[in-house]
């Protein structure tokens, strides 16, 4: 039996309650004080408790590229950031565009252990963009995928991505777009605009993100189908999105932290942490997410997890690669980018990392209500706690953070997934505790998926 009880914990920052999980579920929440000879007992004042972090947009680079990340590693990151289920993008070595990859990349969650590892379905085969992937095999397979993406790459090509949405509509899937205009982008190093004509650095302009999204928010309402758009970063883009949700389209779209608590000027450094795609945009941009995520036209924020290998960063900015590495550092950022400064409450932080990622990317037992009868994914974090960033002191193979030696507020110190612990007094959990503790459940090797 494996049993706990987290004490006078506050229920999305509100209410104090005490949890009780026995046996990978949620066996009771309530204001009542709950007790158990059997149980663990946890004093949990002052924490917040959230559903299990869900993370929309990660990228653990197995098969293939396990110089920057294993499933292990990115599972252990994500663990330790709050997160109870990633969604793994589909550009790994080979790519994810068949059962059998996806399958195998279920696997290797199940292995791990730390969180529920849900496969991304390519869209196009190979990422090519010039032919469909098997996305009826992926949707079949036992790893049932519904989301479906090329993301590091758009899907440019119009005819493809409406034969895309065509197709996933046939089993209730949705694909995720990309939105970057490869013309419009063509050797682009930051965002367009004074500092890049300061800096010298050749401009990515708004209008290659917001051309694409444009194109495909007709496309989904022409063929009735549902489209996502990934890591929006300009206010066009969120003007976009608001008009088409007015109009009734079927879109969902995803905000990073990045991009809603850094700005483009801090390229002028020239330090690769902060190169990402897309670039960070300039203050007003920032804002104009901010107001999106506030106003619902945001439904989502994701990591966009991106590891590199060090010599990809420790080098010129123009020869470095795109991206952040994001799974530990999210709901501190989320915290003070927007929790401390009053523009949403802890509530609206469950909504947007756990259960609209969980609806839209199709985790059925995930970002589910802290209450009696769900699964026991839970996330305990200490918002009054302060940490000093180092990528070196992180779970993720890659070090490749923009928050280096910045303190942030927020530290998670439990997290339990699926009944078992994975991050314990601010500690990950070893693998073979958790493994073990899985075992005692008769979970080993037959996650839900």
């Amino acid at each position: 039996m494996s049993e706990y009880i987290f004490k006078r914990a506050r229920l999305l920052g509100k209410d104090v309650v005490d949890v009780h999980v026995l046996d990978g579920m949620i066996a009771a929440v309530s204001s009542d004080e709950i007790s158990s000879a059997s149980a663990t007992v946890v004093d949990a004042s002052g924490l917040v408790v959230l559903p299990g972090l869900v993370d929309s947009h990660t990228h653990l680079r197995e098969p293939g590229l396990e110089d920057s990340e294993t499933v292990l590693t990115g599972s252990q990151a994500a663990a330790a950031g709050g997160y109870t289920c990633v969604n793994a993008m589909a550009n790994t070595t080979p790519v994810q565009d068949s059962a059998g990859v996806v399958e195998q990349v279920m696997r290797l969650g199940e292995i791990a252990g730390y969180v529920d590892v849900r496969p991304v379905g390519a869209v196009s085969s190979a990422l090519e963009g010039k032919h469909l992937a098997e996305l009826g095999a992926m949707a079949a397979s036992d790893a049932q995928v519904r989301y479906f993406s090329d993301d590091g790459k758009c899907v440019s090509d119009p005819v493809l991505m409406r034969r895309a949405l065509e197709y996933a509509k046939a089993f209730d899937g949705v694909v995720a777009q990309h939105a970057q205009d490869p013309r419009l982008t063509e050797r682009a190093q930051m965002h367009e605009g004074d500092v890049s004509a300061e800096l010298g650095l050749a401009g990515w302009p708004a209008v290659a993100e917001e051309s694409i999204i444009a194109r495909d928010v007709l496309l989904a309402k022409h063929v009735g189908s549902k489209v996502h758009i990934l890591h929006v970063s300009t206010a066009g883009s969120v003007d976009l999105v608001r008009w088409a949700k007015a109009q009734g389209i079927a879109v969902t779209a995803e905000a990073t932290p990045h991009h809603l608590g850094l700005d483009h000027t801090e390229v002028r450094s020239y330090d690769p942490m902060f190169k990402v795609n897309p670039p960070l945009r300039p203050r007003e941009d920032v804002e104009a997410l901010r107001r999106g995520v506030v106003d619902g036209t945001i439904d989502v924020i994701g990591t966009d997890h991106a590891p590199h290998p060090i010599e990809e960063k420790d080098c010129e900015w123009a020869v470095a690669a795109n991206g952040m590495i994001g799974l530990e550092t999210a709901l501190s950022v989320v915290q003070e980018s927007l929790v401390d400064v009053g523009l949403i409450d802890w509530e609206d932080v469950a909504r947007l990392m756990s259960y609209e990622p969980a609806r839209i990317c199709a985790s059925p037992d995930q970002g589910r209500p802290v209450a009696a009868g769900e699964p026991a994914n839970l996330c305990f974090v200490d918002p009054d706690a302060r940490r000093e960033i180092s990528g070196r002191a992180g779970h993720s193979k890659s070090h490749n953070t923009p928050w280096e030696g910045r303190t942030l507020p927020g530290r998670v110190m439990y997290t339990v997934h699926r009944g078992v612990p994975t991050v314990w007094e601010g500690g990950l959990r070893s693998h073979e505790d958790v493994m073990a503790d899985r075992a005692k459940l008769g979970r080993v090797g037959s996650l839900t998926v």
